[in-house]
């Protein structure tokens, strides 16, 4: 009796692994198309390789674009939605509008799956594979992308101003806003190092450069340092508020670990970078980025777990939400 119960409990565990993937993946699994759809990565590989070598930036941007997303209503493509009927776009707000970009390069990976699977694949599932593929290609980790989200009906602009970082946050604001998402400080750290590919704004960093608190001070970072001087040469006090500066001034177009470099020195570009040093007073989230500033392998594996574990906030999956045809609006 004891080896059949056994035998039965082994069986139920595959069936239930087998419909729920892995525990790293929650209820999504790997391989979810690959009857529907068996070409999907691939394709968005080759789409997304082709986009970032004639735009070196639209690698940041299609990571970027999965972050936002999942951090509002889950990652479920509300971001993608335009303004239509009742939905007001998440892409006009405050830490959306003129700065998120990708957006026909999704157009155009779903027009793609579109003619080869139709109606099969999410924007969701596109955001996230997108998301991975735009790291490696410019030299970062790989990691397993779990499928099987489905696209949300509906958008949130006030979500969007409420739980997207802002540029100047404070450590306590970086970390309750990771744990509103189920994120813990080593998410925090690990996930703030997508910063080594990309650029900001002047509006966004501005405040760092002109108005460096005490805190800062003690922190390596001086008045008149030849970083602060030749940021204030791209970005002056008032004007040219779209002009761009890399957050990783190091090696700008390579994702590594030389993010952490730049703010063990004080020289992050935003005030939400450095916090993450000169506002610990504890010392677990600098530990953190010493470590990886150290080991950049170690990074590289930190940072697959933390966008496995990202992209499943608030999924929808089963019969929630629906498969979208256009990225930009809801199925009529």
């Amino acid at each position: 009796m004891d080896l059949l119960r056994k035998w039965l409990m082994m069986v139920v565990l595959i069936f239930f692994n087998g419909i729920g993937g892995s525990s790293d993946g929650g209820p999504l699994v790997l391989d979810y198309y690959k009857e529907t759809c068996p070409l999907l990565e691939e394709l968005v590989q080759r789409t997304v390789e082709i986009a970032v070598l004639r735009d070196p930036r639209m690698a940041a941007s299609l990571l970027r674009l999965h972050f936002h997303d999942c951090f509002v209503m889950g990652c479920d493509a509300s971001v993608l939605l335009d303004s239509s009927g009742s939905i007001i776009s998440e892409k006009q707000a405050g830490p959306n509008i003129n700065s998120l970009r990708g957006f026909e390069v999704v157009d155009h990976i779903k027009y793609i799956l579109e003619e080869a699977c139709p109606s099969t694949v999410s924007c969701a599932d596109i955001l996230a594979l997108a998301a991975r593929d735009a790291v490696v290609s410019r030299g970062g980790p790989r990691w397993n992308v779990y499928l099987g989200r489905r696209d949300s009906i509906k958008a949130s602009f006030d979500g969007a101003n409420k739980f997207v970082p802002a540029p100047n946050s404070s450590l306590e604001t970086l970390i309750a806003n990771f744990q509103e998402q189920g994120l813990d400080t080593g998410d925090l750290v690990t996930l703030s190092g997508s910063h080594t590919m990309e650029k900001a704004k002047c509006l966004s960093f501005r405040q760092r450069i002109y108005e460096i608190n005490s805190e800062e001070q003690s922190y390596h970072y001086k008045r008149g340092t030849t970083f602060q001087r030749s940021l204030q040469s791209i970005c002056p006090k008032s004007g040219r508020d779209s002009a761009l500066a890399p957050l990783d001034s190091m090696t700008p177009a390579r994702f590594d670990n030389h993010y952490f470099l730049n703010i063990i020195q004080g020289q992050g570009l935003l005030i939400s970078d450095n916090v993450l040093v000169s506002q610990d007073l504890e010392g677990e989230i600098r530990e953190h980025v010493w470590a990886y500033a150290n080991n950049q392998e170690l990074f590289f594996a930190s940072f697959g777990n933390s966008m496995i574990k990202m992209g499943n906030i608030n999924i929808l999956t089963g019969e929630q939400g629906e498969i979208r045809k256009n990225c930009r609006f809801v199925n009529s």
